[in-house]
């Protein structure tokens, strides 16, 4: 197997992992957050949080490397059109992803509280909620933008 088939294994199999990862912390966030169970949401937030510092921080860890590594050996600069704007896209995605990461942190210490003292889960949590929601889109959108971009790489400047 060839330097190349390996860097765009592993590319490929970390974008695969951010987006899915992605994909499934939404859902599952978004499905407990609707029973209004606190031990629901605290159970399943538990699980998310694990999961983003597993899989979605390893695969953020992997894709510049290899993405910088693949471009080197195929010829790329990293100056082309396509590539600087994949960086940029992947650095929204980051900037959106980190305070996420704390918020489901935070829904997760709440909904845990909640939970042990059997009352409702607080504003406070409801609030996160929305924000961690609204968050999500722009990064999701910067993720499909970059899977594009690598699919087309098109002559942008």
């Amino acid at each position: 197997m060839t330097t190349y088939l390996v860097l765009k294994y592993l590319h490929l199999m970390g974008a695969a992992v951010l987006l899915g990862t992605g994909a499934g912390i939404a859902f599952f966030m978004l499905l407990a957050h609707l029973t209004g169970q606190a031990r629901t949401v605290a159970d399943v937030a538990r699980m998310v949080v694990t999961a983003d510092f597993v899989f979605t921080a390893t695969a953020v860890v992997v894709q510049p490397i290899t993405g910088v590594l693949l471009a080197r050996e195929v010829g790329y600069s990293l100056l082309e059109g396509w590539i600087v704007l994949s960086i940029i896209l992947y650095l929204v995605t980051g900037a959106f992803w980190l305070p996420v990461v704390w918020m489901q942190m935070r829904m997760r210490d709440l909904a845990i509280a909640a939970a042990d003292s059997g009352t409702p889960l607080p504003e406070a949590y409801h609030r996160l909620f929305w924000l961690w929601f609204a968050f999500g889109f722009p990064a999701f959108a910067a993720v499909l933008g970059i899977y594009w971009l690598m699919i087309a790489r098109p002559q942008l400047f």
